[in-house]
């Protein structure tokens, strides 16, 4: 008896049901929960709470300082007085000057000689060498490198030393004690510490620039320095700009080469006004008239760096 092989029957599929989803209404929770205004607002509280115990508060606290003759033990209010008395003294003038010294001098000398370094070293045999050399001293500290220098600028030191054993005794000078040579003497010193660092900063620049940029403006003629005018340094401006903006930002709070050096003498000559603020707030205890030159010099760090990244921006990013 054979048996009669049904093949199973087809199920037909079943028809799908689509559940209608209500959107939610911009006005309900789970519309005010995922977007809004606001939404970004609990993410910045803790950077704005770091910023305002970091910056603002001290900000403010030396404005009212600055209002204020305070020694210490008793304050009285004085108004403007402590400004009066910033525009007619000698000792801040001098400062005011150092600083604008130590700012040209930072821009004219670690920056500068960082791009030549690193340009001319870029594409040289053992060039990797040489820049390590010159980056070995940034990895000094400030206090060390003055310590170095101290030891090199005095008297009797070892720059005098060797001018005399070569016959130039006329070249010897006391570098630590006379105005304006000890403000160029830490200034050479703060340039032999902080090139490696611009060094570095350019040299990372230079890696960055597109090998067929530089190949097509060599089939086009570009050698030696038009290339370098062109091309190369076109290239570098976004590294530029933040060089000189630290450069700046650096010469203006010079502290600790200047105090292990010279303390700002002899006679405050050679003070600057980070080292002003501190003589005048924590060792003559004249706290409002501190505050008022702190207040000066936070303006002219924000002045000047706002005015420099301004005029370096693209039009587009300033609107």
């Amino acid at each position: 008896m054979s048996e009669t092989l049904r093949a199973p029957r087809a199920s037909s599929p079943r028809p799908r049901v689509r559940v209608p989803v209500r959107s939610p209404r911009p006005g309900g929770k789970q519309g005010r929960a995922l977007g809004g205004p606001l939404t970004p607002v609990p993410w910045l509280l803790p950077a704005l709470a770091l910023v305002g115990v970091l910056l603002v508060y001290p900000f403010l606290r030396s404005v009212y300082g600055s209002l204020f003759e305070d020694n210490g033990f008793e304050r009285s209010f004085v108004g403007l007085d402590n400004y009066v008395r910033l525009a007619e003294d000698p000792i801040f003038s001098r400062s005011l000057l150092n600083t604008l010294m130590w700012v040209v001098g930072t821009l004219l000398l670690p920056v500068l000689l960082g791009l030549l370094i690193a340009v001319a070293t870029h594409r040289m045999r053992l060039g990797g060498v040489v820049q390590l050399l010159v980056v070995l001293p940034y990895a000094i500290s400030g206090a060390a490198t003055a310590v170095l220098w101290n030891f090199m600028l005095t008297s009797d030191g070892a720059v005098n030393q060797v001018l005399r054993a070569v016959g130039l005794d006329s070249l010897a000078h006391p570098w630590l004690l006379e105005w304006p040579h000890n403000t160029i003497a830490m200034i050479v010193a703060s340039t032999w510490q902080g090139t490696g660092l611009n060094v570095v900063l350019f040299a990372i620049g230079l890696r960055a620039i597109p090998r067929e940029t530089l190949e097509a403006a060599a089939l086009d003629g570009a050698t030696g320095w038009r290339l370098f005018r062109h091309v190369t340094f076109p290239q570098l401006k976004a590294v530029t700009v933040v060089v000189v903006g630290m450069a700046i930002v650096n010469s203006l709070k010079a502290f600790d080469m200047i105090w292990i050096l010279t303390k700002g003498g002899p006679s405050r000559s050679s003070e600057t006004l980070a080292l002003t603020m501190y003589r005048e707030t924590f060792r003559l205890f004249h706290v409002g008239y501190g505050s008022a030159i702190a207040l000066v010099l936070t303006v002219v760090v924000v002045a000047s760096a706002w005015i420099y990244l301004r005029r370096q921006m693209p039009e587009s990013a300033r609107s």
